[in-house]
């Protein structure tokens, strides 16, 4: 046992070095590239959804197979509390925290944890296991995506105003930026854009990597995707692929599941 507390330990570590990441862990818990506009026609009219509206489109339980949705653990943090060292940068910081870029009229959060069997499905014990086998099964126990989505809904052009801050954030961003979140500061080293869903009427992916040290590059995946006068924000950690260096992206089953409900 105290072995499966020092890993666990480790893997909260691992998170708490990403330093600004949302996510804690792996309990589920309200609170096409960016190159131009299918629908632009229109959208200083349009007006934003309430967020009862919100509370109907975004995913919940049952909408992901293979997925647990629920409230986010521990909530969104507060916008205020959340600071990135260049200004520049922040729309990117708020992203991985789940925040949604401008100035939204109404937003709410959803966070998906993927199922995954206990490591000690196949063994009697902890005990039981090779000395070699037990990290890699806790391991594998942690290998499962988990994302928090946020929709936001604005006036007039204010979602494509949000949407490109963020891909200039991205873009202004390559060589890294520090920040804060509650008083805990952090560093990324690196921030690229990535191949995004190609939901929606444009979008934005992209990773941010901090260098954990002995422990390598971590990487935190997001991705910032328009529908008409929403946003939806997605952010995926997942703890067991970043022990294990596997890669992994943005989930595609949740992207899909919350586009389908935005339609």
């Amino acid at each position: 046992m105290k072995r499966s507390s020092g890993v666990r330990l480790c893997a909260t570590a691992a998170v708490s070095v990403l330093s600004l990441a949302l996510i804690t862990g792996c309990a589920d818990g309200d609170s096409k590239d960016s190159k131009g506009s299918k629908d632009a026609k229109g959208a200083g009219a349009a007006k934003a959804l309430t967020a009862a509206e919100l509370k109907q489109k975004i995913i919940a339980q049952g909408d992901v197979s293979g997925y647990k949705v629920g409230p986010v653990e521990g909530g969104i943090p507060d916008k205020s509390k959340v600071k990135s060292d260049d200004a520049k940068c922040q729309p990117v910081l708020q992203a991985f925290t789940g925040i949604a870029p401008g100035e939204p009229a109404a937003n709410t959060s959803r966070m998906a944890t993927q199922d995954k069997k206990d490591p000690t499905d196949d063994a009697t014990s902890l005990d039981d296991m090779a000395d070699g086998k037990f990290e890699d099964a806790i391991n594998e126990s942690m290998d499962l995506d988990v994302t928090v989505v946020t929709l936001a809904s604005y006036d007039g052009d204010g979602a494509e105003q949000a949407l490109k801050s963020v891909s200039d954030a991205v873009k202004a961003c390559t060589g890294g930026f520090s920040g804060e979140q509650d008083g805990e500061k952090g560093k990324f080293t690196k921030v690229a854009e990535e191949k995004s869903s190609g939901t929606g009427d444009e979008s934005v992916a992209f990773t941010a990597t901090n260098d954990a040290g002995k422990d390598g590059s971590l990487p935190l995946h997001a991705e910032v995707v328009r529908h008409g006068n929403t946003l939806a924000t997605y952010t995926t950690i997942n703890i067991g692929a970043m022990m294990s260096k596997k890669p992994y992206t943005v989930s595609a089953p949740v992207v899909k599941a919350q586009a389908a409900k935005l339609k």
